[in-house]
């Protein structure tokens, strides 16, 4: 997926939301609607270390149910090999109970990685989507829990394996 595609679906889910603001004629309502925060991950592997940094806002349309946009940038390291990726993703959170989270997230990341072989680093650029599903448990605005990303590439991906644990804040 380009970017163009994921510019495209971030500014497909801000126009809803902003029209769902118009149509309440209200935009101090709205705001107060707008939650921003984000989340961190880390992973780990034998010799290799991710770790993910991830600002986002949401608009929480009720109790149950918000969606948003966030911006991302990873760094990992697996022995002598290097990656470093960043883009944005649309994401969206359901709560069936007010302790459980589940979430799906479509994120598109630009990868520079450097992989070391015993002659040269060879570099490699490219763009890698990933498609996260997760469960987490929520008390009042922090939820911990774990994502799996359904196109995990082992030859492409960044992260160490498609399981990852998360934390997601929001105010």
């Amino acid at each position: 997926m380009s970017l163009k595609k994921l510019i495209f679906i971030g500014l497909a889910t801000f126009n809803i939301t902003l029209a769902l603001a118009q149509s309440s004629n209200n935009t101090s309502a709205f705001l107060d609607n707008v939650r921003f925060g984000g989340s961190i991950g880390l992973g780990f592997t034998n010799n290799g270390f991710n770790g993910s940094i991830s600002p986002s806002a949401i608009y929480q349309f009720n109790d149950q149910f918000a969606s948003g946009a966030s911006l991302s940038f990873n760094y990992a390291k697996f022995d002598e090999d290097k990656f470093l990726a960043y883009g944005g993703s649309v994401l969206s959170l359901f709560n069936p109970i007010p302790q459980i989270q589940m979430s799906a997230e479509f994120e598109q990341l630009r990868i520079n990685r450097t992989i070391a072989t015993q002659t040269i680093d060879v570099e490699d650029n490219y763009w890698l989507p990933a498609f996260f599903i997760g469960a987490g448990y929520s008390t009042r605005n922090v939820t911990v829990g774990l994502r799996y990303d359904l196109l995990y590439n082992d030859n492409k991906s960044i992260y160490g394996n498609a399981l990852m644990p998360f934390v997601r804040v929001y105010f």
